[in-house]
């Protein structure tokens, strides 16, 4: 290859690599809402992590029965299932050698209550916790 033809590449790999380091992997946040500034940091009902809440629940409905850490087949026998479910993988399930509960969630969303999101355990984890509860009639939470 000539020196002329090898400067070229090497200069369009350079290019190449340095727009790449403006390419940003985290997810942008999610758009606010006017409901979005009702989130609140609640602790589980065993203490043994931090959960969140968007809204309030209504007190006769639903959600109000519901508290942070409670494990999704506690949560199914108290309020039914949902009207319609689906799981994702999260970061943390790429780390190498991460054992956590926290590498896959499952969301859960009941028509005219909202959405709840739980752990769906790990390796060594096999609890489902609920760690997140979004008081959404609308049914905007749900996005599969």
């Amino acid at each position: 290859m000539s020196s002329s033809r090898l400067a070229l590449t090497l200069g369009t790999a350079t290019l190449v690599l340095m727009g790449c380091s403006s390419i940003s992997l985290e997810q942008p946040a999610p758009k606010a809402d006017a409901a979005d500034g009702n989130v609140r940091v609640v602790r589980s009902y065993d203490n043994s992590f931090d959960g969140e809440v968007r809204g309030t629940p209504a007190p006769e409905s639903r959600f109000a029965k519901v508290k942070i850490g409670m494990e999704l087949e506690q949560v199914y026998k108290l309020i039914g299932e949902p009207d319609q479910l689906y799981n994702h993988t999260t970061g943390k399930n790429w780390i190498p050698f991460y054992f956590g509960a926290d590498g896959q969630r499952i969301v859960t969303h009941y028509r005219g209550e909202g959405c709840l999101t739980y752990s769906a355990g790990g390796v060594f984890n096999g609890k489902k916790q609920l760690l997140r509860m979004d008081v959404d009639a609308a049914g905007q939470c749900y996005k599969p």
